[in-house]
């Protein structure tokens, strides 16, 4: 069944500066600054949290559709996109803003100066969940980090129309009100978040773990390098480890691709375990990768691995799920 995935959709224009920032910088000048700083290197990687998640999905089979706002210059990357399995029908396209970018300089001490620039996204609160989800006969909507009016809202169409969703708010627990909060997780069918966000929602809501866990089916709690913990109201707790990894290249898009993995999992109707296991093993397959969308899906290898991070069973049982 299609699966909706409602999100922030970004480039990142990514550059390296070949010396130290500090030593550009005059403590006595900060308040005038004017500089431009030469670059060596630029890099443009395709991101956001809906296209990662959604990239994931289709390397493993599922039939993603993403839902966000982009502007005009959308084209490349929806042919990218769409190359790879993910349907993009349902893109709201601003006539006014570009899609949302990221603007870096790192320099050779690894600090950076960045700008981001939300364009396009400003605009999601135009997207109906509901008008997609009849188009698609979707199965669950994700509505993940973005603009914090467009998540409530979304949130409140779903239960309106009895949508089952997914609550998915991440980095912009920082930016929403608990009262927006509340009008996000209410109802959802499951609830994403780290350990750390965890903490910061129950804080910023005034709510209790149990409180909050009595909102939802599903609590899904990632835990970094200690895995994934998954507790619900009919579920007794699950614990699954990370998967075993070959290197660490970068760490951005992990948990994006963890939650394509046991989403489309459970779309296949395997267990919660076994659905956490297989989205650790695509989030190491991110942590290996430079870049959210640059890592391929080879059903053999992909089993091998499963294998050997959580024995002969769990291959089994995934492998004839995975697309030829």
């Amino acid at each position: 069944m299609p699966v909706l995935v409602a999100g922030s959709i970004a480039t990142d224009h990514l550059m390296h500066f070949p010396g130290k920032f500090s030593e550009q910088l005059l403590a006595e000048h900060l308040h005038k600054v004017s500089l431009s700083f030469l670059v060596d290197d630029l890099v443009v990687r395709r991101g956001g949290v809906a296209p990662n998640i959604c990239y994931g999905m289709a390397q493993l089979g599922g039939r993603p559709v993403l839902v966000g706002a982009v502007g005009a210059d959308f084209d490349e990357y929806r042919g990218w996109l769409t190359r790879h399995g993910v349907n993009c029908d349902y893109v709201y396209v601003s006539e006014q803003h570009h899609t949302a970018r990221f603007v870096c300089t790192t320099d050779d001490e690894m600090c950076q100066i960045g700008s981001f620039y939300a364009g396009a996204m400003g605009e999601a609160s135009k997207i109906s969940v509901a008008d997609a989800w009849r188009a698609t006969d979707a199965d669950l909507a994700v509505i993940s980090a973005y603009d914090p009016d467009a998540m409530v809202q979304h949130s409140a169409e779903c239960r309106q129309h009895g949508l089952r969703f997914a609550a998915d708010p991440s980095q912009q627990i920082a930016r929403m009100s608990g009262t927006q909060l509340m009008g996000l997780i209410e109802g959802a069918d499951l609830l994403f978040t780290n350990d750390y966000e965890k903490s910061l929602l129950e804080s910023k809501t005034g709510y209790s773990e149990a409180d909050i866990r009595a909102m939802v089916n599903v609590q899904v709690t990632t835990l970094g390098s200690q895995g994934v913990e998954i507790t619900g109201r009919d579920l007794e707790r699950v614990h699954v480890p990370v998967a075993k990894e070959r290197e660490k290249a970068d760490p951005t898009g992990v948990g994006d691709a963890f939650r394509a993995g046991l989403l489309t999992a459970r779309e296949w109707g395997l267990s919660w375990e076994r659905s956490a296991q297989v989205g650790s093993l695509l989030a190491t397959m991110v942590l290996e990768t430079v870049g959210t969308q640059e890592y391929v899906v080879k059903p053999a290898d992909f089993a091998d691995r499963l294998a050997d991070s959580y024995g002969e069973d769990a291959a089994a049982e995934v492998l004839p799920y995975l697309p030829d």
